[in-house]
């Protein structure tokens, strides 16, 4: 149930449905307890899981990598249940009291991809804002120290495919708990799951480049396996987006199109539940795209149409 990582950090694969199916929690090991990071959704199957850890590991606190459902799910649970500090970071507070108002967050979703071609949610998307609604124990700031187990760790923002995202970065040992930041075998979604438009890309991009000053033998992410050379990583997803962005380029050489339709040229018709992650991948580097004055967009009927500059399409067509 616990496999053992290093001589004081153990992981715990907390398994559910639905999402991603599965996190990495991790536990590290401390004179007063083991420190906790991150706990996957709330629903039974991760309840039980965690109640027969409880029920052999004293836990001195838990610690968040960011607020998105699958890693803060049980947080509120841990502390009024078993009485356990919760540690998040300020910018993660803030992305905690938008998640705890649903509907507002649901109107800015609807709006959103209204805006963008997508058709209305086809499934009812279950409430959880109730475990947004508590009060953290304790916070931290961009570039503190934090002590997780018995070892100081440095917090490191990272934002992008949440905008509250840290990694944790041991100096001594080289490890990095780098949470969704980087995984491995797959890129994270860069989204915009609380429904407000802004260019996470950008942000995600530049905090991915950053983590190559940092030393790590070893990365330990929020899914799959672990990371031991994180600097070819890094430069895998790197391009992995540059190839979507030129493919996107590419493809409104045919046509302006929403990102709803650029999304199905890219990926296909809409045919499952990844769907919707696609359809944010896409948004997000059009975004960039048009940051960077790469794309331009015309509204129309209150749907934003993207395209190539008057000039780049010149350029290619003659």
């Amino acid at each position: 149930m616990i496999e053992q990582i290093t001589d004081d950090i153990y992981r715990l694969l907390v398994r559910f449905k639905g999402a991603m199916g599965e996190v990495n929690s991790y536990l590290i090991k401390g004179d007063n307890g083991y420190t906790v990071i991150d706990t996957g959704i709330h629903a039974p199957e991760t309840k039980t899981l965690w109640e027969r850890v409880l029920s052999t590991y004293k836990i001195e606190k838990l610690v968040l990598t960011h607020t998105h459902e699958d890693h803060i799910g049980l947080a509120r649970w841990f502390q009024e249940i078993y009485n356990i500090p919760v540690y998040v970071s300020r910018r993660g507070y803030e992305e905690m009291r938008k998640g705890s108002d649903a509907k507002a967050r649901k109107n800015r979703m609807k709006r959103l991809i209204k805006k963008h071609g997508a058709p209305p949610i086809p499934i009812k998307i279950k409430d959880q804002s109730h475990i947004f609604k508590f009060e953290p124990d304790g916070f931290f700031d961009d570039n503190d120290a934090i002590t997780l187990g018995n070892r100081l760790y440095q917090t490191v923002w990272t934002p992008g495919h949440a905008p509250d995202h840290y990694c944790f970065y041991q100096p001594e040992s080289e490890i990095m708990i780098i949470g969704d930041h980087v995984l491995n075998y797959l890129s994270p979604v860069i989204g915009l799951w609380m429904g407000e438009e802004y260019n996470p890309l950008e942000d995600y991009l530049e905090a991915l480049t950053a983590l190559k000053d940092y030393p790590v033998r070893l990365a330990l992410p929020g899914h799959g396996d672990m990371i031991e050379n994180l600097d070819e990583r890094i430069i895998d997803i790197y391009r992995r987006h540059e190839k979507r962005l030129e493919q996107l380029l590419e493809l409104m050489t045919e046509d302006e199109m929403t990102a709803f339709k650029l999304t199905t040229k890219a990926y296909g018709p809409m045919k499952n539940a990844a769907f919707a992650s696609q359809f944010m991948a896409t948004l997000t580097r059009l975004i960039y795209l048009e940051e960077q004055s790469k794309v331009k967009v015309q509204t129309t009927k209150g749907k934003n149409y993207y395209g190539l500059p008057a000039t780049d399409l010149e350029a290619i067509r003659s």
